[in-house]
């Protein structure tokens, strides 16, 4: 019976390494025109409103990575990788062409690709042959004899960079390259925070939860992808360094996307000296690359239409931009179930919509957890008056920054009314070095003045160039008609579904 089952085991292993991932990524032209997609935006708006429309500079590119990945194909025919998929996505006109930069991050991508191919076994990576212990068991055995560590042979990999330069379309590129078979997890660095949060809730009681969350987290994957890097709150960091010793020390290998180098991670925050460590033991287990590129590939989408609407007493023009996407459904209060069991009281929902003032989404105590939920029922989400963020409402711009990464991740649709355009939002948010460098005004009560509109945060000022970007992308024609065919797509399996009801 164990040699049958073996057998069966082996043949399951190698019928899932000859499958083949297809995950979504961004920046890919989309073919398919709906006919009655979006027309009619550009309403004329009343004479304190403007509609906004974003620059569309030209595209320039560089074939810097033909010769590597000419060499690349040429080595091993049967050779694969981000830097060959790349090229051939380049090839087929879905990708426009990289600068240097990005060559250099595929480079470091494929090294690192081609490292975990040959230390696979070493790796534990095959889900089929690693060992199926859960977490909390493999802590409870550790109580009786002593584990020894198993640190990964192979070091993974920190990318940091500005805005928009391509991190996380290379880090898609790269996981999508990586056997089915393989113990993966790709994750946005929100997303991974919530779910140790309510893993941690649920060992409680145990000597030390953190081991037994690190046990579970590297029994699902060896290779853990996170997307946006970004430390802002104390009990993320206070938790941040034992989790990932566990993490290293159970052999995972992290791959990591981030806006900051890591010495400036969690930069002036609550009892930073205890985040040090956890700095250390990253830059000790990953090599750091930097993507230098001045480019934002975002803000090369023909942003020709948007729902970002810039004015002010827009709220009538707003709820009627909300009841055309609603359509013949009839808007209501709802409930949104979030996280742990606790609900989200909506204004007003109806066919995947929801619509909310600024105060209701960014002015109460909200996180990324509630705006995940929300996400989950909801693809489009109409917000009326985001403000001009400065220093007096700086905990509403943290979280409409975390709204709006929440909405990215999971390509949902923003339409909303603002004061100013997504520049303007943030002008008044500056990093200290920044601050450093605004020129003094001659008089004293002007220096005042500016000196109280300012607000000086390092994580913020980072931050804001990120939503900025993103902001545009997402009015972006390129973006909107991503967001409606994946709605289309879904509508018709729905609808799929519920014919096959009626027939059963």
């Amino acid at each position: 019976m164990r040699a049958i089952a073996r057998s069966i085991h082996q043949f399951r292993s190698a019928a899932l390494r000859r499958q083949t991932c297809n995950y979504s990524t961004g920046f890919v032209r989309r073919r398919k025109l709906l006919t009655n997609s979006y027309s009619g935006l550009a309403h004329e708006l009343p004479n304190n409103a403007k509609f906004d429309r974003f620059p569309h500079p030209a595209i320039f590119g560089s074939r810097a990575l033909s010769v590597d990945a000419v060499q690349v194909a040429n080595g091993d025919a049967n050779k694969g990788g981000p830097l060959v998929e790349y090229e051939r996505r380049i090839a087929a006109g879905e990708l426009v062409d990289g600068d240097a930069c990005q060559v250099g991050t595929l480079r470091e991508l494929q090294r690192l690709y081609d490292e975990l191919v040959q230390s696979a076994d070493a790796c534990r990576l095959d889900r089929y042959t690693a060992s199926r212990k859960s977490g909390r068991s493999r802590w409870l055995w550790s109580r009786f004899i002593p584990q020894s560590s198993s640190v990964a042979p192979v070091k993974g990999l920190y990318l940091y960079g500005g805005v928009g330069t391509g991190k996380t379309m290379l880090m898609d590129l790269f996981f999508d390259q990586l056997q089915c078979s393989w113990r993966k997890k790709r994750i946005h660095f929100h997303d991974f925070m919530l779910n140790v949060h309510i893993c941690l809730r649920k060992h409680q009681g145990v000597e030390d939860p953190l081991e037994v969350v690190a046990g579970e987290i590297s029994d699902e994957a060896i290779l853990l992808c996170l997307d946006e890097f970004m430390v802002t709150d104390v009990a993320d960091a206070l938790i941040l360094n034992r989790l990932f010793r566990h993490l290293f020390n159970n052999g995972v290998i992290l791959v990591a996307t981030s806006n900051r180098a890591p010495d400036n991670l969690y930069e002036r925050g609550l009892q930073r000296d205890l985040f040090l460590p956890f700095i250390a033991s990253l830059k000790e287990r990953c090599a750091v690359h930097e993507i230098g590129s001045a480019v934002d590939y975002r803000k090369l989408t023909s942003a020709e239409q948007g729902f970002y609407f810039v004015g002010k007493d827009l709220s009538g023009f707003l709820k009627e931009k909300f009841q055309e996407l609603v359509g013949d459904y009839e808007a209501h209060p709802e409930e949104a179930e979030v996280v742990m069991g606790r609900t989200l009281k909506v204004p007003l929902g109806a066919n995947g919509c929801a619509y909310f003032p600024f105060e209701e989404l960014c002015d109460r105590p909200m996180g990324a957890a509630d705006y995940f939920g929300l996400c989950k029922k909801y693809h489009t989400l109409a917000l009326e008056g985001v403000p001009i963020f400065g220093l007096h409402n700086r905990t509403a711009a943290y979280r409409f920054v975390t709204l709006v990464d929440v909405m990215y991740e999971n390509k949902g649709r923003l339409i909303c009314t603002a004061e100013g355009t997504p520049f303007e939002l943030f002008e008044r948010i500056v990093t200290i070095s920044d601050a450093q460098q605004v020129a003094p005004r001659t008089s004293s009560r002007s220096r005042k003045n500016d000196d109280s509109e300012l607000c000086v945060d390092n994580e913020l000022g980072f931050a804001k160039d990120r939503t900025i970007s993103r902001l545009t992308e997402m009015n972006s024609k390129e973006y909107l008609e991503h967001h409606a065919a994946a709605l289309e797509e879904n509508n018709s399996h729905e609808d799929l579904n519920q014919d096959e009801t009626v027939h059963a």
